[in-house]
């Protein structure tokens, strides 16, 4: 028989429901038995012992709250009983020791990836068409509507006839394409059959904020253009905005000095006529793409993938099924030698102590403490904090303080050394598991992640959620059968027999990363890339939860 509650931790003093508990009806547990005093929702919890008004709710081994109203043995932890509390943090000197998973199994496996001449390997191809400023939106729209019907990736618009002409030229002077390449179902009609697509991004940043957000938001587009899963991009500039060109090119040399990447400026008070800058524009990325198109998938090993590691739509069973799997996936990419990137720093509340013990670095130890505080202190300002981060479907779904969202989410990360700690927008380069400061808003953050060079994200949610990214595959990671039956178009994988008790978390972990390589080698579409679920929203370092 399945097990009806968990202890998370010995050092706990909470249960959480496996499923729905009745008033009344006796819980047996290691040998003791609970009395429910209230009906339990599956996924929340009640207490094991007598938790009197001002003590410390225990969860997960760390504290995630204090009691404001005296909860009696088998009572139900909620919000107006228990109030956000969390431990303080500071760097200590420890000693760690990490045993790294077996990875046997994986230890020559290998993926089919973009190999660029940078190093990094690409898990899609793609270019990148990207205003530098929002003025610059309308004709990044126009340049959708030219390409994307006439080579084979939507619907025809005004500049298509343009399109078509150089398809026709280009049909005309090249020899007939052959290759055993998988470039996956979407591709049977495409002009350029090794590109998975053309992503155009808009946003509303670029001029009239301060110049720090115009330095941002040129890093964050700079890591995007040198991310291995681009093979080019076309920039539309105004020319007399904050974020200027130059400012873009500085920040990618910062990534990449060679600027290996073909990357093509047009500026629109340099063109003199609207039409002059589209049509340059179009003929230059045409030729661009005929160029990327020439590249083939070739076999990679796994230590070329840097996976982000995201929630969203968090659930009472995300801490103990999706997450804590994404978490041996990343302890096991850090054995293989990849990288992966935990970010959401308001999700991390009352979780510190751990990252900061694990940190190689004492000065990285110092970085992520000051991030940290700088971030709640904003928040602080403005009226707000850490505290109200839980959304009400987290809290009604058992996630009811900060501190307990924080305690799971922070198990994405394993147990793994942090290797690098990173402000936004910085770019990874270190390999093991990477630290980087972001709001925990979902679009907000995958597109930092990727932006510092994800190019494969795994995403938990126990609620549900549709977020996907135009340059990376969002990997949709369920934490309950339930939620992956009910909206199975947007869940990719299901970590449900976690709770069931009918699968280990090592053998849960070990499908996951099968999935992930099938993705990586564009064997298999993620069902937000199915859907055309191409968020992107840059962060400005305001005061985001």
């Amino acid at each position: 028989m399945a097990a009806k509650v968990l202890q998370i931790d010995p050092r706990d003093n909470v249960l959480v429901a496996l499923e729905p508990l009745n008033a009344g009806e006796p819980v047996a547990f290691s040998g003791a038995t609970f009395l429910p005093l209230a009906t339990i929702p599956a996924k929340h919890k009640f207490a094991t012992e007598d938790l009197p008004v001002g003590s410390h709710v225990i969860m997960y081994g760390v504290v995630v709250g204090r009691v404001r109203e005296a909860i009696p043995r088998g009572g139900l932890i909620t919000t107006r009983n228990v109030a956000h509390d969390a431990t303080d943090f500071a760097r200590r000197d420890t000693q760690l020791h990490w045993t790294p998973p077996d990875i046997s199994r994986w230890a020559d496996r290998t993926f089919d990836g973009y190999h660029r001449e940078d190093g990094q390997v690409g898990t899609r191809n793609y270019w990148l068409v990207i205003p530098l400023v929002f003025c610059e939106n309308r004709n990044v729209e126009a340049l959708r509507e030219a390409f994307e019907e006439e080579l084979g990736y939507a619907r025809p618009k005004k500049y298509s006839q343009f399109v078509r002409t150089l398809v026709e030229r280009h049909a005309n002077r090249s020899p007939a394409h052959t290759s055993d390449q998988h470039p996956g179902p979407a591709s049977r009609d495409r002009v350029f059959p090794n590109i998975d697509g053309i992503r155009f991004l808009t946003h509303e940043g670029g001029c009239g904020g301060t110049r720090q957000d115009a330095q941002a938001l040129c890093g964050l587009l700079a890591g995007y253009i040198h991310h291995p899963n681009v093979a080019g991009a076309t920039v539309m500039s105004l020319g007399c905005q904050h974020a200027q060109v130059s400012i873009l090119m500085d920040e990618l040399r910062k990534r990449d000095p060679a600027v290996s990447k073909p990357v093509l400026v047009f500026d629109q008070q340099q063109s003199g006529l609207e039409s002059n800058l589209l049509t340059r524009a179009i003929e230059a990325t045409f030729e661009g793409l005929v160029k990327a198109n020439e590249r083939l998938r070739r076999p990679s090993p796994v230590s070329k993938l840097t996976i982000g590691l995201k929630c969203g739509g968090s659930d009472g069973f995300s801490g103990l099924s999706a997450n804590p799997a994404l978490g041996r996936v990343s302890d096991m990419l850090a054995a293989l030698g990849g990288s992966s990137i935990l970010s959401e720093f308001p999700e991390l509340c009352g979780a510190e102590q751990n990252l900061i013990d694990r940190c190689l670095d004492p000065d990285d130890a110092d970085r992520f403490i000051q991030l940290m505080r700088d971030y709640n202190a904003r928040a602080k300002a403005v009226h707000s904090g850490f505290e109200m981060n839980p959304s009400p479907g987290n809290i009604q779904d058992g996630l009811i303080t900060d501190a307990m969202k924080s305690a799971g989410a922070a198990r994405k990360s394993g147990t793994s050394p942090v290797c690098g700690v990173l402000d936004y927008p910085e770019y990874v380069t270190d390999k093991g598991l990477n630290l980087l400061c972001t709001p925990g808003n979902d679009v907000e953050a995958v597109t930092a992640q990727v932006g510092a060079g994800a190019n494969l994200v795994l995403f938990t949610t126990g609620l549900g959620t549709p977020t996907g990214n135009p340059v990376a595959p969002v990997v949709k990671v369920s934490t309950n059968t339930r939620l992956a039956e009910r909206m199975s178009d947007i869940i990719d994988f299901d970590t449900g027999a976690i709770i069931r008790g009918e699968g280990t978390l090592e053998e849960t972990a070990d499908s996951l990363m099968e999935k992930i390589l099938d993705v990586a080698s564009g064997k298999t579409l993620t069902k937000a890339e199915g859907l055309g679920q191409y968020d992107f929203i840059p962060w400005k370092r305001g005061v985001s939860l």
